[in-house]
């Protein structure tokens, strides 16, 4: 992988820089950094990626990407990559290249279709209406072209507009999700067999372990959220907290895809989401009385307070979001930085005693960091679920 930093051209391609160095289009190997940036390389492990590792094994993935001028895509992201090797794709395919586990797009029609060899990728900074972006371009035929980034369909809001493409591949969070949701369908089913044909015995195995944890949020977050009402809206509840807690601690797993699903805001957007559809599609008349003209209150205060709780509707799903996102990407990064202590403090093997000091201290700190992870997964999912919870009792409780 060798990314360099480059000044941004406007055009689709640009022509190499004044180094002295034209071929490949400027890209040096030597100047790559060599310090240890863990911050990096921490973002790089919870960011999705096409690619999905278990230990040494890389499994390939399927890409799906849509543009309208080209239409429909399929192949595996295998095709970014020559035999044996990973990381920063080295070949382009149909137009799309991989770049630090991202797929993007080469805006220029007159880049060849089919499978090309690509010499790397350049960054560099773009400003859009005062506001510095990330660029892209990738070098092939010692001529930059420029790439459009990961599809993102937001309407200019953070400043990239509607990109050319659209992106339906199976990332490696996408597949965690499968997984998951196989493995809790399985272990659900099971114990709803074991209820049948055990009547009147004593819980055992699997059964027993989820048992008080079912009870827990049925008595402490169902019943005691939304009251009498609950049995209705305990599948959603109980959805969102096994689903939540499950993929917060296979997030937790060495060496196992580094999969970081409940870190990603497109995750936790959705689930903020299904509560927010729930809890206003149950909402009864005295819900939305308190919304727009509270009971009880001068209309004066009234004019001041409807816009504030209409404003409150909308921004509850927007804390659900944040809040879990936020306290499972922190940790990832946190976790992964203190491990990276050991190449630090080796001075990326310059220093023996420096990388056995970062390594026992690093090591150490990871431990530490990894229980309260630990606590972590378990106290966010019950907090998503307690607080989608209160937001559908508060929608659905009798006027007193």
């Amino acid at each position: 992988m060798f990314s360099v930093f480059a000044q941004h051209d406007d055009h689709n391609h640009a022509e190499a820089n004044d180094s002295g160095h034209e071929e490949n289009c400027g890209i040096e190997h030597h100047e790559v950094a060599d310090a240890y940036n863990p911050g990096g390389v921490a973002f790089h492990h919870i960011s999705d990626q096409n690619i999905f590792t278990i230990g040494p094994w890389y499994f390939n993935l399927p890409c799906i990407l849509y543009a309208p001028e080209h239409g429909w895509s399929f192949f595996s992201s295998k095709k970014f990559h020559v035999h044996g090797t990973h990381g920063d794709g080295t070949l382009a395919f149909d137009g799309y290249v991989i770049h630090s586990g991202v797929v993007m797009r080469v805006i220029d029609a007159s880049f060849p279709m089919g499978e090309v060899e690509v010499a790397g990728f350049k960054e560099g900074i773009e400003v859009v209406d005062g506001t510095e972006i990330n660029s892209y371009s990738v070098c092939y035929n010692n001529e930059l072209y420029k790439l459009d980034q990961e599809s993102a369909v937001d309407g200019g809001l953070f400043k990239r507009g509607i990109t050319s493409f659209y992106d339906f591949s199976i990332t490696k969070n996408v597949l965690a999700m499968f997984i998951v949701a196989l493995l809790l369908g399985w272990m659900f089913l099971s114990i709803a067999k074991s209820y049948r044909t055990r009547v009147g015995m004593a819980p055992k195995g699997i059964q027993s372990f989820i048992e008080p944890i079912h009870n827990f949020i049925r008595d402490d977050v169902a019943k005691a959220m939304i009251g009498p009402k609950y049995e209705r809206y305990m599948p959603f509840i109980m959805s969102l907290f096994f689903f939540i807690l499950a993929l917060n601690l296979v997030g937790q797993i060495p060496f196992f895809g580094n999969p970081n699903v409940t870190g990603s805001l497109a995750f936790t957007i959705v689930l903020a989401v299904f509560t927010f559809v729930v809890t206003n599609l149950h909402g009864n008349a005295n819900y939305w009385k308190h919304v727009f003209w509270m009971p009880g209150i001068p209309w004066p205060v009234k004019i001041i307070l409807t816009p504030v709780e209409v404003m409150g509707v909308f921004l509850k799903p927007v804390t659900l979001t944040v809040r879990l996102f936020a306290n499972i990407t922190a940790g990832h990064i946190v976790l992964l930085s203190f491990i990276g202590l050991t190449f630090i403090f080796g001075d990326m093997g310059q220093s023996v005693g420096g990388g056995v000091l970062g390594a026992v201290v690093g090591v150490l700190l990871g431990i530490f960091m990894s229980g309260i992870e630990l606590l972590v997964a378990l106290l966010q999912a019950f907090i998503f679920a307690i607080l989608s919870a209160s937001y559908i009792g508060a929608a659905v409780a009798d006027d007193h």
